[in-house]
């Protein structure tokens, strides 16, 4: 790396970052832009306990403080989206399941925790709290993690139907060439949708299985019972997981309209040398070895962001960083994309991630992109436990200001109207103003506003609410109509602003100015 110095007239100057290799060169942005609008997300995973809870059947009070000591942490970072893995493996992290509880919250498959609590709905209240999304993040196939029949319980799906799974990789996984379990996945989804105050629904990067040892997947009776009409079991089993995608998809938005579907697949769609569409790359394809079309998902508009786990360091010989990430944002058809980044990874010495730097670069170098909206981290932990210093990076650099989630226009394009009758109160002892407005009106669309932006302007400065520096406050909180400002000082101008938001977080127009001098 190496750093230059641009003069713009005789009295600022710029540093910028230049990061190289044999391949590319590139400056990275001044520190001091930073987005507005952007996704920032983590992933919380359950399965196995990799990050919430620490051990399975641990204390339920533990279990709450260890899950509000990670949010706590994030919302410090800057993030504003939790994606929580709710459904490991056909069990389930909430209490209005017809699957039985996860034995990763409780130790035990199929006991509920004691005392009692449904950790979606305290996990949705906590986000909400602190501004964050809550997209609940299931695994559709998966059924179990294991053979181990001590693992479920006698009423679990597999036991139940057990013709509705093949075995792969050690694993029971649900057959998507069947209809009913297109049917049965759904159902599962639409119980969440319907039952809890979520953000998003979220799926990861298993589909069909991934390739173990040349192994075949064993669904060729299955091709020949309910072929659809394809000859090519390749193509088939692609048809299969788009029937299931699709159909999430409208069953979301014929109930909920505001919730998001987002599927994180695998970082490579497919590779040029074997697709005319694919990326100058030669890794694993999730089009081919997973039977996963993104593209498909994103050009018939079934999801409304996609999340490549693109896992690879800059300059990787295979799977390029930047050549991944401009693919991804070519191929959007106007939805939104936010890179999946290996929080889990920055603390490796392999090549490339050597570099303590390479997430935050991969952050700036997606933020030149019109079309990258955004990014998640795997895992949780890794973010909380600072690895590579890099929840430092976020927290004090790339994340300093706060931000809302970009907006959906698709979903929803009207804006709130604004909230009114903005008046400020001074106190002296210790220094602070306590804002009130009231609430904002129905939108036209009927939409009653959802949250509130609090703005302060110190003496001079524009009244620019596209400057994120400007926020102090979000509340996803319709009924908070007072906010108390107590990072003021004695003898301070300052003029504040308060803006409505809708459940998906477009803005409506300022109240009216506030202006306050502090003697």
């Amino acid at each position: 790396m190496s750093y230059i110095r641009v003069y713009l007239g005789c009295l600022t100057t710029i540093t910028l970052l230049l990061t190289c290799s044999a391949s590319y060169c590139r400056a990275d942005p001044p520190l001091d832009i930073l987005p507005k609008r952007e996704l920032r997300g983590v992933w919380i995973a359950t399965v196995v306990n990799i990050d919430w809870p620490s051990a399975a059947g641990l204390d339920v009070e533990k279990q709450k403080q260890e899950l509000i000591q990670q949010l706590n942490n994030h919302q410090r970072a800057g993030i504003n989206a939790i994606m929580l893995q709710i459904r490991p493996s056909a069990d389930a992290f909430y209490a209005k399941s017809k699957e039985p509880w996860s034995r990763f919250l409780t130790g035990k498959p199929g006991q509920q925790p004691s005392p009692f609590y449904d950790p979606l709905e305290f996990a949705i209240i906590e986000a909400h709290k602190r501004g964050m999304e809550l997209h609940a993040w299931m695994n559709p196939y998966r059924a179990t993690f294991d053979l181990v029949s001590a693992n479920t319980t006698s009423d679990h799906i597999t036991r139940q139907i057990p013709n509705w799974f093949f075995v792969y990789g050690g694993k029971k996984l649900f057959n998507p060439g069947i209809p009913e379990v297109r049917d049965y996945i759904t159902g599962i989804v639409m119980d969440v949708v319907r039952n809890y105050d979520i953000d998003g629904i979220h799926f990861d990067d298993y589909f069909y299985p991934y390739p173990e040892g040349g192994k075949t997947i064993p669904d060729a009776e299955t091709f020949k019972q309910y072929p659809n009409g394809f000859r090519n079991i390749a193509d088939w089993r692609r048809n299969n997981v788009n029937l299931l995608i699709q159909m999430v998809s409208d069953s979301i938005r014929s109930t909920k309209k505001y919730i998001k579907f987002g599927i994180s697949p695998f970082g490579i769609w497919d590779n040029k040398k074997d697709h005319p569409l694919g990326s100058a790359s030669s890794g694993l394809s999730g089009y081919r070895q997973l039977y996963a079309d993104a593209l498909t998902w994103l050009e018939e508009g079934w999801i409304d962001y996609i999340n490549p786990q693109i896992y690879f360091p800059f300059g990787n010989p295979n799977a390029p960083y930047e050549v991944l990430a401009d693919w991804w944002s070519q191929h959007t058809n106007g939805r939104h994309f936010y890179v999946g980044h290996a929080a889990y990874r920055a603390n490796e010495n392999r090549e490339g991630w050597r570099d303590r730097s390479q997430i935050p670069n991969q952050v700036r170098y997606a933020r030149q992109h019109a079309n990258a909206q955004g990014s998640i981290y795997y895992s949780s932990k890794h973010i909380a436990n600072n690895a590579a210093g890099l929840r430092d990076s976020l927290q004090y650099n790339l994340y300093r200001y706060k931000s809302l989630p970009p907006s959906m226009p698709w979903l929803d394009s009207v804006p709130p109207e604004p909230p009114f009758g903005l008046l400020a109160q001074t106190s002296k002892n210790p220094a602070s103003v306590t804002l009130h407005w009231q609430p904002a009106a129905p939108a036209a669309d009927g939409d009653e506003a959802y949250g509130y932006v609090v703005y302060r302007f110190n003496e001079g400065e524009e009244l620019d609410l596209s400057n994120p520096q400007h926020i102090l406050h979000i509340t996803y909180d319709k009924n908070q109509l007072t906010y108390t400002d107590n990072m003021v000082r004695r003898n301070g101008h300052y003029r504040y602003v308060v803006t409505a938001i809708d459940r998906l977080k477009n803005e409506s127009l300022p109240s009216n100015v506030r202006e306050i001098y502090i003697e």
